[in-house]
């Protein structure tokens, strides 16, 4: 029997347009509700820009939008649909702070399973970060990869977490995360590979929402 290449073809086509459909309206949903932080369908915003992570950024970039907005999207629309079992949480809270952060003239050692530990100098915003979570009952990791994490989350067992990153590494550990425990974002407002800085008012925002 022959194969029906012809009819193959044009269900590949159909599937593609689909697909292609999807990923525009996932990404219309999401740039809407990013925008008017009034969230639409976020199930089906995750699953689909997840899925199709490449090719959402692949049309971004085709129609000359920045690509980091899908970043964005998934970070944004992920808080909002966790925030709530966040404000709730009892259990063990953890903050994740990237090495970058800390000052060019850092001296604190790093210990193989939890980290830099901060000596609080005072240089950087991690020592104001770690003297808000005392008060709100958060404990703090300055951590040099993933794999920190892993260990973290193995080890210490925190119920929910507030991660501090660049948006495309949100993205990732937020979707990592998420199954182990519930997760806050909070993106870095200048990046790179050192003396990074977040909005450390609203890191300690995050922390506020538990004390509701």
């Amino acid at each position: 029997m022959p194969i029906p290449y012809d009819f193959l073809g044009k269900v590949f086509v159909a599937i593609a347009i689909v697909v292609l459909a999807g990923i525009l309206v996932a990404l219309l949903l999401g740039i809407y509700s990013y925008k008017k932080h009034k969230i639409l369908l976020p199930n089906f915003i995750l699953f689909v820009l997840y899925l199709f992570y490449g090719p959402a950024k692949t049309i971004c970039r085709t129609f000359l939008i920045n690509d980091i907005i899908v970043d964005e999207i998934l970070v944004e629309v992920r808080n909002a649909v966790m925030i709530a079992k966040f404000k709730d949480t009892k259990g063990r809270r953890v903050i994740f702070l990237p090495q970058c952060m800390r000052h060019p003239s850092c001296k604190a050692r790093c210990d193989p399973i939890k980290g830099y530990e901060c000596k609080m100098c005072g240089l950087c915003d991690i020592s104001r970060i770690h003297e808000a979570a005392k008060e709100h009952n958060f404990e703090v990791y300055v951590i040099p990869g993933g794999s920190f994490v892993k260990k973290i989350i193995k080890t210490q067992r925190p119920e929910s977490c507030i991660g501090v990153a660049c948006y495309p590494e949100l993205t990732e550990s937020m979707q990592g995360a998420s199954p182990f425990m519930v997760v806050q974002g909070v993106p870095l407002i200048q990046d790179g590979c050192f003396d990074t800085r977040v909005d450390v008012e609203e890191v300690i925002r995050k922390m506020e929402e538990c004390d509701v």
